[in-house]
């Protein structure tokens, strides 16, 4: 028998759009002091896939179970509770997450009453939640994307009832805030701006498991980067699905640019933003980043393909002509900007001469960076039906000379840095050795510094003296 709070995922309902407005709740979080008691004596374990928007979503989930007086441990075995935060984007993440399920299986069997919990977007997926209900019955609690604010009272009922809590909503969701957050870094934080993605890509998940398109009010977003400012805070990273559609929800007429604007008048000393979508990318963004000082000189522009006909196959609505115009509209109105992309290779029909297409773009634009991979369908999503007569080892000779390219201009790019003196904000001693530390320039670049340890936390000038692909080597100046 499976505990009362029981609601499954549907695929038929995530895909609903209505006009219905978004209501903000600013009171569903609760903590009462019966649940403030369950984590007394208990530590927690959190493992989270995926992008950037679950690494918040992460934070939020820490602070919540440390509100039950669970205290945080960096060692799984010593847990008494584990939370998967899982990612739904590719076949890759899913197994990922099964195999770990499998050695908590094993591990549960020495410690009977560890609370494994999974959230995320596979738990939107409805032959996931199925599988967990057949072959994964000795979980104890499974919630979705629009109820984190639930998890004091799902563990509650999965204690008490000792069983298997199921609690996913397929919705548009709401907007919930006054959650409380355990910041995982001291100095760079993350920022929702608004959730969920209306675009319906053919071949993503994303909307069918974050819920519509759904801002945050400026105000509430400008409360918390002020607060961060306070704080000591020197970076912010505004989040969303697509950053770039921010406020087409609401009624107030703020767009993306007039809010990236408001951040950048909070003297935070560094914005960043992820992810845009071309097709909403306006002159008036790019202006923005050129005029503010503290608006990073980063774009991440995910391209996807170079082939129109592919394109339209995903249904990006864009034209490579239209992309390469604002890519190149972009590197030549904001002086030593990096950009990044992401690529599919292998998307159903894509051709040989689809594909060349794509290296192309990647040749006319130069990127510093981009996140490549081999298409992976996703169980009900329209390109999951098309027809992909492509061998995967065509697929994969096309991803290795892609990379290529890739990493040619990757290290040609950080070549031009050699010499130069750029800004870095330290974060932690580097991996690469004694003496070494971490960070980041203002174009996102890996940079490892000879330093002192009282730099970290600071934005300091470095000399660059050596380019690698993916890093650079430098010295305090």
């Amino acid at each position: 028998m499976i505990k009362q709070a029981h609601i499954k995922p549907s695929y038929a309902n995530a895909k609903k759009r209505s006009k219905e407005e978004v209501k903000v709740l600013t009171d569903a979080y609760i903590m009462n002091n019966e649940l403030s008691k369950i984590g007394i004596n208990k530590k927690y374990h959190i493992i989270t896939y995926g992008c950037q928007a679950n690494e918040r979503d992460s934070e939020t989930i820490s602070a919540i179970l440390e509100d039950m007086s669970f205290t945080k441990t960096d060692n799984m075995e010593n847990a008494d509770l584990i939370l998967l935060n899982t990612c739904a984007i590719r076949e890759n993440a899913h197994n990922k997450v099964f195999g770990m399920l499998g050695r908590i299986k094993h591990l549960k069997e020495s410690k009977p009453n560890i609370i494994t919990c999974l959230c995320g977007c596979m738990a939107q997926e409805e032959a996931v939640v199925n599988e967990i209900e057949e072959k994964y019955k000795w979980m104890d609690v499974v919630f979705g994307t629009h109820n984190i604010h639930n998890l004091p009272k799902l563990i509650s009922e999965a204690i008490d009832g000792n069983e298997l809590v199921i609690e996913v909503f397929s919705k548009e969701g709401d907007v919930v805030e006054n959650l409380p957050v355990r910041r995982d870094n001291k100095y760079k934080a993350y920022v929702n701006i608004m959730y969920g993605c209306d675009k319906f890509c053919t071949y993503c998940i994303v909307p069918y498991t974050r819920g519509k398109q759904r801002s945050r009010k400026v105000e509430d977003i400008l409360c918390e980067v002020n607060k961060l400012v306070k704080d000591g805070y020197k970076e912010v990273t505004l989040l969303g699905q697509n950053v770039n559609a921010y406020g087409k929800d609401l009624k107030d007429g703020v767009t993306f640019d007039k809010l990236l604007e408001e951040v950048a008048k909070t003297n935070i000393e560094r914005v960043r933003f992820v992810t845009s979508h071309p097709w909403d990318f306006t002159d008036e963004m790019i202006r923005i980043i050129r005029d503010y000082k503290n608006v990073m000189p980063y774009v991440h522009l995910p391209v996807q393909s170079g082939s129109d006909k592919i394109l339209k196959l995903m249904g990006r609505r864009y034209t490579k002509e239209s992309y390469l115009d604002l890519a190149l509209k972009i590197r030549e109105m904001i002086p030593n900007v990096s950009l990044t992309t992401d690529i599919i290779v292998g998307f159903p029909g894509e051709t040989e001469e689809d594909f060349n297409e794509t290296l192309d773009v990647v040749e006319k634009c130069k990127y510093d960076s981009a996140f490549t991979f081999i298409y992976s369908p996703r169980e009900n999503t329209p390109a999951a039906k098309m027809n992909d007569p492509i061998p995967l080892s065509v697929k994969q000779e096309r991803l290795q000379r892609l990379n290529e390219i890739v990493n040619k201009y990757a290290l040609i790019n950080n070549e031009k840095l050699v010499g130069q003196v750029v800004p870095v904000l330290i974060e932690g001693e580097s991996q690469k050795g004694k003496g070494l530390y971490a960070g980041y320039t203002d174009t996102m670049k890996l940079t490892n510094v000879k330093c002192d340890k009282e730099d970290i936390g600071k934005i300091i000038n470095v000399k660059i003296t050596e380019a690698k692909t993916w890093s650079l080597n430098g010295e305090k100046e």
